[in-house]
């Protein structure tokens, strides 16, 4: 697939918000996933500061115990947070001269592997609902053109959580977007429960339960309540509903 078509799918899927089955989480993993691929980032993620001024981070973005240290840190100091407090994006640093209030954002992103990091903010005109962070393993920074590309991503997906929120299901949306920075632990745990059930790793065990929730039509949270509890996936007794949006050729590897 070339690279206009995955730009074109992407803002395709960050405008289908206006579905029954609208699930958040689904909808920022879908988002950093785009942002690895199209961008040849070693990693993205989502930082949202919902409800209140403060980030935290949902991590829908399937994280590694490296990314995770990372993502705890950038709620503090660093690209996420500055982005998100000045509605800016943070051009790419290169993290070997990074500003001395990143101290430890950087410490820790160094060690694990990370050359530079960016971020742009999550923007509506007066409303930042947060950040996404980018950053990459490289020799060289995120390209000027690519940067700009991903402010219209993110600009892409703050109007369409926006939109979400105030139409019909603006209740099961404000619910999903608290349940979302409350989900990490959950879908950390039943990542560890489905790995060792199955005896995969846990990026694919991650990869199989959103695959699962995508096709049957589940919230992600949900997927990962049953893993918990059953050590197995769950089994729908109906069809998908024909609205639920099918994962792109490629897009959820």
């Amino acid at each position: 697939m070339s690279r206009e078509r995955k730009i074109a799918e992407t803002f395709v899927e960050l405008a289908d918000t206006l579905v029954a089955d609208f699930d958040v989480i689904d909808f920022l993993q879908q988002l950093t996933v785009r942002c690895r691929d199209i961008f040849a980032v070693a990693d993205a993620a989502v930082l949202l500061a919902y409800p209140g001024p403060q980030l935290y981070s949902p991590a829908p973005c399937d994280p590694g115990p490296a990314l995770a240290k990372v993502l705890d840190l950038a709620l503090r100091e660093g690209p996420a947070l500055d982005a998100y407090r000045t509605a800016h994006a943070v051009t790419p640093g290169n993290l070997a001269c990074a500003p001395a209030a990143w101290n430890n954002f950087t410490a820790q992103a160094r060690e694990a592997g990370y050359t530079y990091a960016s971020a742009v903010p999550l923007r509506l005109r007066q409303e930042t609902l947060g950040s996404l962070l980018l950053l990459r393993a490289t020799d060289s920074p995120l390209p000027a053109d690519d940067l700009t590309m991903a402010q219209a991503f993110a600009d892409a997906a703050t109007i369409g959580l926006l939109h979400a929120r105030s139409l019909e299901h603006a209740d099961t949306v404000n619910e999903q977007l608290h349940t979302a920075l409350h989900s990490r632990i959950t879908i950390e745990q039943a990542k560890g429960f489905f790995a060792a059930h199955r005896g995969i790793s846990l990026a694919d065990a991650f990869t199989t339960m959103r695959r699962h929730a995508r096709h049957h039509g589940l919230l992600l949270t949900t997927v990962a309540h049953h893993v918990i509890d059953t050590g197995d996936l769950p089994r729908p007794d109906s069809a998908p509903p024909p609205s639920r949006r099918q994962p792109a050729e490629g897009a959820s590897e």
